[in-house]
């Protein structure tokens, strides 16, 4: 038995209101500091002298849903930052000038997306944004100048999917989908020529998600790839632009080529992640080594570089620890010292946090699952990581399915770990970073072999006296939440209830529905999903939608929907509302019209999980949760059917 006392219910808006500090960031000149943090409530940027944090100030004024990704600039006067509308992911590239204080907005078009495709040295006033103005399906490039708002057409899009671009902003090469599914990379030569586009590589299907541009470095000569073509895992390999001729970098048997540590001037890549269970460095210029070395005793946790300046002599480097918030720190290379600058979360420190501990555990068919669980902390010792009983479980998938879960802090896991339940995520096939052979391995298996995977990460959390049988849950958001949705609908004994957060009910109008800027890539999702062109893929499709057998659905539901969901639109959860109200098979829909894929506004997210708290507490039998309370002050929730089958909603709804 633990020897640790049981604890105290950590407040949700300790783990999913916003963050004290996040995103910490330093000028190219090294002279500010900057950071995400809340005005009035809404995550904001703030800058402060390097030296002096507490002069920091607000420098944006979104009111809305929050400043949630930003950049520095080369001018180190200007800060960019991305904001859509109500979740709709039409994002608009924004401008913020820090000595005159004034936002421009540098693509003020409705019903448009942009994206920052390139920030360079070399080009401090001028930044790339891709465009879909002219056609929905297609992003333009464009020069803007940050200082005039000025757009200048770099290249029109004639079909491709994405870019690649030197330090110059010159365009070198695109990629375009093929009819199976996989890419075709073309050099540019130039517009004078009569063939402005020649073949520089063909990626078969079985390569496409594994095989990425990194970049270029300053001279331009080459161009480095993360490639698992000729191999299983994905290594990062230097290419020549002249000859076209490829360099080994590094490898790793077990996983794919991840994050890269680059100069700041050469561009060079100086050092590659590869993640298995945990995530490991592996450094290819040795001038940075003593500094990672040193980097690995200041603080517990894996360690990243976010951001250097311009001369690399200052990092800002985080850690990210399973049990606590991430830290951060101004790392001097010349002196090498790490001054501590914060935490995301200062109200976690020193809560009793439960560790996540790492597990491989073996699917029917020989493929190894990399899992990650937490446990309430009072129910085992360190030494054993096994409960002292079997205790309700939450089975948390996520979304994707082209992602993966990794060790870390995880505020969902915290949470349900500190109402004493268990907590399991497991990288089931189709997840990334495990070799190309694991991600094909759920090409046209959803609902089948995916959720083989997690049904045997279920038997092994039962046989290993973690989970009660009758007494696991299944949760996730996108494919988690169509997960969800599959294990109550096609192995409805399974699991006790399910919450759905933005799942797709119905493949067919799924992949029918999907944003006009996704088109280009829709033969990669017909190969790995199913093909609705064809009679056997509609039938593939309907057979794997739960929406088709949500009349074998047995135990209760939680579905929460964003309406302006512009990926998994919000008829995706309405049809199996109905079809569920048809039945009259209880359910409860959980509806946000300011939100889309996901919960971004605190507030919202703040009341999601107080209704499933309150939701799975009830299913599960469990008395220690904290009671929804309030009014859901600053959410715009709304619960259109089952209100009543979770406590204290109704009240909370008045």
């Amino acid at each position: 038995m633990s020897t640790q006392p049981i604890p105290d219910l950590i407040p949700r808006e300790l783990l999913f209101g916003n963050p004290d500090k996040a995103s910490a960031r330093i000028s190219p000149d090294g002279q500010w500091i900057s950071y995400l943090a809340p005005v009035s409530g809404i995550l904001n940027v703030w800058v402060a002298p390097a030296n002096d944090l507490a002069a920091a100030k607000a420098v944006t004024n979104d009111t809305g849903r929050g400043v949630r990704m930003y950049t520095w600039t080369y001018t180190n006067q200007h800060l960019l930052y991305i904001q859509d509308q109500g979740g709709d992911e039409n994002w608009r590239v924004y401008s913020v000038d820090l000595q005159s204080g004034e936002t421009s907005d540098l693509t003020p078009f409705d019903n448009v997306q942009a994206q920052i495709s390139g920030v360079s040295a070399n080009s401090p006033n001028e930044i790339l944004i891709s465009i879909n103005d002219r056609d929905p399906q297609l992003h333009d490039l464009y020069r803007a100048n940050i200082n005039t708002g000025k757009l200048t057409l770099v290249l029109e899009n004639e079909g491709f999917l994405a870019f690649v671009t030197d330090a110059d902003y010159n365009v070198r090469y695109a990629a375009a989908v093929t009819p199976d599914g996989g890419m075709q990379y073309m050099r540019y030569v130039g517009a004078e020529s009569d063939e402005p586009w020649v073949p520089f590589a063909e990626i078969a299907m079985k390569d496409s998600l594994t095989t990425v541009p990194v970049g270029m470095n300053a001279t331009g000569d080459t161009l480095y790839m993360i490639d698992s073509r000729g191999r299983d895992t994905a290594a990062l390999m230097a290419i020549d632009t002249a000859t076209s001729g490829a360099t080994l970098l590094a490898e790793n048997p077990k996983a794919d080529a991840g994050g890269t540590m680059r100069h700041p001037t050469k561009l060079t890549v100086e050092a590659v992640s590869f993640t298995y269970e945990r995530e490991e460095w592996t450094i290819l210029d040795d001038s940075i080594a003593a500094d990672l070395a040193f980097l690995h005793t200041v603080a517990d946790g894996e360690v990243d570089v976010l951001d250097r300046t311009l001369d690399d002599q200052t990092w800002i480097v985080a850690y990210t620890m399973d049990n606590g918030p991430v830290r951060y720190y101004r790392y001097d290379r010349a002196d090498k010292k790490a001054e501590f600058l914060f935490t995301n979360r200062t109200a976690l420190e020193g809560l009793p946090l439960t560790k996540m501990h790492s597990v491989v555990i073996p699917a029917r068919d020989g493929l190894e699952l990399v899992s990650y669980y937490s446990l309430p902390s009072w129910t085992y010792n360190d030494d054993n990581p096994i409960p002292t009983e079997p205790l309700p479980m939450i089975l948390l998938v996520h979304g994707g399915p082209w992602a993966r879960d990794d060790w870390g802090y995880n505020p969902v896991h915290q949470i349900f770990a500190n109402r004493g339940y268990a907590v399991l995520s497991v990288n089931f096939r189709s997840s990334t970073g495990f070799g190309k052979t694991f991600l094909n391995a759920g090409n046209r298996e959803w609902g089948k072999k995916m959720h083989d995977d997690l049904l045997d990460a279920v038997d092994w959390a039962v046989e290993a006296g973690i989970a009660d049988r009758n007494q696991v849950a299944i949760m996730g958001g996108s494919y988690g939440g169509y997960a969800t949705l599959a294990g109550l609908t096609f192995t409805p004994e399974v699991f006790a209830c399910g919450v759905d957060i933005v799942g797709p009910s119905n493949l067919n109008t799924l992949l029918e529905s999907v944003p006009e800027y996704w088109k280009p890539m829709i033969q990669m999702m017909y190969t790995r999903v199913g093909d609705p062109t064809t009679e056997e893929g509609q039938a593939l499709l309907t057979d794997r939608s739960p929406l088709t057998h949500a009349d074998k659905i047995q135990r209760p539901l939680l579905i929460g929907q964003g309406a302006n969901d512009p990926r998994v639109k919000q008829a995706e959860s309405d049809q199996i509302v109905d079809a569920m109200q048809e039945k009259g098979i209880p359910v409860t829909y959980v509806l946000y019209p300011d939100e889309g894929h996901g919960f971004a506004r605190p507030e919202n997210n703040l009341s999601f999980f107080a209704v499933a708290e309150a939701f799975l507490a009830k299913c599960l039998e469990n008395e220690r949760y904290e009671p929804i309370t309030g009014n859901f002050e600053g959410s715009s929730i709304e619960v259109p059917t089952g209100a009543g089958d979770v406590p204290g909603l109704e009240t909370a709804l008045g």
